[in-house]
């Protein structure tokens, strides 16, 4: 999981009413410059202008001329329609804990300015232009990380800096919101009306951390296949139950993909062809990695689909569109993040699928009793404990994966007074899924090390196509292990070429050569 920022003018993401893709988010989020639709710009002005005159006539609109959650009866005279988006920010920014990293800040950021470019919330172009520039000069926002029932928390420190308050990151160093600002040469502006309440009342926390959590974990499955592959040649398995013919028989999309990518990644292996006849049937961690790692990929194509919606919708309350010339104020609930929060759940579940697959596949290469490769793959067992404790430690971060598959949707409960009688708790959701997909990639790097050592037992033969670019890539960074010494960089070493797409990159390389 990348949790440094690289602020970059080597790429550029436009944002407007064009569609975004989490790709978009997760580029944003890792540093690349946003530029924004003049298109967009212009289309906010119109609701502005009425929005101004709504005031200006007293028409009572929620969180606007009014207070917000179960103050909503309370009426605001129009002196103090600033003060009060001001007052919301510092009442709201209560979060607890540790600050989220820079890429989960980022990526709120942009979701925040890509659903107010849509011209529906009555913020000012100004708003968005001193967002974008914050993203594009380094300015990021602190916010801790805890507190969140699925709005509100993240966004209101973030609200804070806008207006030279708060704290935030500039050049590695936390500083106030206003020193900051003053730094990156971006002007501080006063809150204009709802330039508090709606930087607040929509989904974009959720959204935003959500989408870097699917992006990386689809990342991850790719990986995991590798693994599989990797495993499945180490323990001489039977490559049959990935035929084409047999996969056709049941149609899920996830699972013709695996299989498929399995046969790729397995192509011309000489470990598989030296032991075609080996054994009739493998264990269910190796047979069933198509059914598995196939079920995970519907389960990710279910919840990609439900973040790309939500990165393109507004969730802001109260949003206003212009019919006959006059302003529509339509307070409603889009603000709920029940679909995001229910899609993250079902992603943390469908991670620990794969984690705990990989998990015993590492137990499996390391069992000398049932892999027929030396006890913990190792040639001189006794003085030397080999590979005996990675698998120690897949055991336990599965583990943790599987506390963390809990879902947190279910928890709701009553908040404001009753005025909020059933929350999402989607950040929470997000935050697990993040975290269950950075867990997974610490697995894979076990099981990636335990195989590649067993297939050095198989040498001269060579491993498959994709499994052979990806065994490569390992020894170019960790030498074969013939007696005991430090483990743990070598696990680390393997990990990062999972987080720089070092082995994404070869394997695919490998796979596209001769396809």
């Amino acid at each position: 999981m990348q949790t440094k920022v690289n602020i970059s003018g080597s790429a550029t993401i436009t944002l407007g009413h064009q569609s975004t893709t989490i790709a978009d988010i997760v580029a944003i989020a890792r540093g690349a410059q946003v530029e924004l639709s003049k298109e967009a710009i212009d289309g906010m002005k119109p609701v502005q202008q009425l929005l101004r005159a709504a005031i200006s006539e007293g028409k009572p609109i929620y969180g606007l001329t009014t207070g917000v959650g179960d103050l909503y009866t309370v009426k605001l005279k129009p002196e103090d329609i600033s003060k009060a988006q001001l007052n919301m920010l510092r009442s709201h920014a209560s979060g607890m804990g540790e600050p989220l990293d820079a890429p989960s800040v980022r990526a709120i950021m942009a979701t925040m300015i890509k659903a107010l470019l849509q011209g529906h919330s009555g913020v000012s172009p100004e708003l968005v232009a001193t967002m974008a520039e914050m993203l594009n000069r380094g300015v990021t926002p602190w916010s801790p990380g805890k507190g969140s029932v699925g709005y509100l928390i993240a966004t209101s420190h973030i609200g804070l800096v806008i207006f030279g308050e708060g704290k935030a990151w500039y050049r590695g160093e936390l500083i106030s919101g206003r020193e900051a600002m003053e730094r990156a040469s971006i002007p501080v502006i006063a809150p204009g009306p709802r330039e508090g309440h709606a930087l607040i009342s929509g989904t974009y926390e959720i959204t935003g951390i959500g989408a870097l959590a699917v992006h990386y974990a689809e990342e991850l499955v790719a990986i995991a296949d590798v693994a599989g592959a990797m495993s499945l040649e180490a323990l001489k398995g039977n490559s049959r139950g990935y035929d084409a013919r047999l996969q056709n028989m049941r149609m899920h999309p996830g699972q013709l993909v695996t299989a498929s990518r399995l046969r790729a990644l397995l192509d011309g292996s000489d470990v598989l062809a030296a032991h075609r006849d080996h054994r009739l049937q493998d264990a269910l961690s190796l047979r069933c990695i198509p059914q598995v790692h196939g079920a995970v990929r519907d389960a990710l194509a279910y919840c990609k689909d439900v973040l790309t919606i939500e990165v393109n919708s507004v969730t802001d309350n109260p949003v206003f569109v212009i019919e006959d010339g006059e302003l529509i104020p339509l307070p409603g609930g889009n603000g709920h993040g029940a679909p995001t929060a229910l899609a993250l759940d079902v992603l943390a579940i469908a991670i620990a699928h794969v984690s705990t697959m990989s998990q015993a596949r590492s137990d499996r290469l390391t069992n000398g009793h049932i892999s027929e490769l030396p006890p913990f793959l190792v040639g001189e067992s006794g003085a030397n404990s080999g590979f005996m404790i990675p698998p120690y430690a897949a055991a336990a971060i599965a583990g943790d994966n599987r506390s963390l598959a809990s879902p947190s949707s279910v928890h709701t409960v009553t908040t404001c007074a009753s005025q909020e009688d059933h929350i999402s708790m989607g950040v929470s959701a997000a935050i697990k899924a993040r975290t269950t997909a950075d867990n997974l990639a610490d697995i894979l790097s076990i099981e990636l090390i335990c195989a590649a050592q067993g297939l050095d037992f198989h040498r001269p033969l060579r491993p498959g196509r994709g499994t052979g670019a990806a065994y490569d890539a390992i020894r170019g960074v960790v030498a074969t292990r013939d007696e005991d010494r430090a483990m743990y960089p070598e696990l680390h070493a393997v990990r990062q070429l999972i987080d720089d797409s070092t082995l994404h990159t070869v394997v695919e390389r490998a796979l596209k050569k001769d396809a």
